[in-house]
């Protein structure tokens, strides 16, 4: 069974989603406008205390916008979120780093693997900007990450059908892959047929709410209950 993650940045989504018919969700901040960023522990806190335990809250860790080459520092407080997520129930953490010419950044994600102390680790879109797939993939199945995200390397997952596939082959069940990318419930049968074992989404919708001087003029998003509705009905469970 091809399972759904859906994305999401507030409780109430989180809540949400996990009615709906989500396998597991991505817990982050500030999705539409940075790609994802770390939420705090009091959110995680809150949604690991509402969710029921069969429906999994794995924890992006990535602690700015921009590439995913990160310094010493930046990368130590990598270590301290996923262990600060592990100590707050988070059943696993999505994590990615590179080194300056796209490789895998080895040293930086085993640190990552090791904090997160035997809960499981995914690998998150910086798969999609690494020249070679090959290499990158038998990098972390060594260094014992669970699964990765990837679009295919395309804007969008609908358009890199052909390299997730390819993925999918590579992988050869030591890694799990799941398609994730500007994802659609439309997208998804296609995305199924490739053989990924999760389609991720963020099924959400645009909130247009000033916050006036200082508080942001451009609104929020929020999880949209119809989009995951659609999505788990486009995996044939609806």
């Amino acid at each position: 069974m091809t399972l759904l993650e859906i994305a999401v940045q507030d409780l109430a989504g989180a809540v949400q989603a996990a009615r709906l018919g989500a396998d597991r969700l991505e817990l982050c901040a500030a999705l539409a406008s940075t790609g994802g960023l770390t939420p705090s522990i009091g959110l995680l806190d809150a949604v690991v205390a509402a969710l029921p335990a069969h429906v999994g809250v794995h924890v992006l860790v990535r602690p700015r916008a921009g590439s995913f080459v990160y310094t010493a520092d930046e990368v130590d407080v990598q270590v301290r979120d996923v262990r600060a997520a592990v100590r707050a129930g988070a059943a696993g953490v999505v994590v990615g780093a590179l080194t300056p010419v796209g490789s895998v950044d080895r040293s930086a994600v085993l640190r990552l693997v090791e904090a997160a102390d035997g809960r499981e680790v995914t690998f998150h879109r910086a798969l999609d900007v690494v020249p070679s797939l090959e290499p990158a993939l038998e990098d972390l199945v060594g260094l014992g990450v669970v699964r990765v995200l990837t679009s295919g390397g395309a804007p969008r997952s609908i358009d890199g059908l052909d390299r997730l596939a390819a993925a999918v082959a590579h992988a050869a069940g030591r890694l799990q892959v799941m398609a994730g990318g500007g994802v659609r419930p439309a997208d998804i049968p296609a995305l199924v047929g490739t053989g990924v074992d999760a389609v991720h989404l963020s099924a959400s919708r645009h909130v247009d709410e000033s916050g006036g001087p200082g508080g942001g003029a451009s609104g929020y998003t929020t999880t949209d209950p119809a989009l995951v509705s659609a999505a788990v009905a486009a995996l044939g469970r609806g």
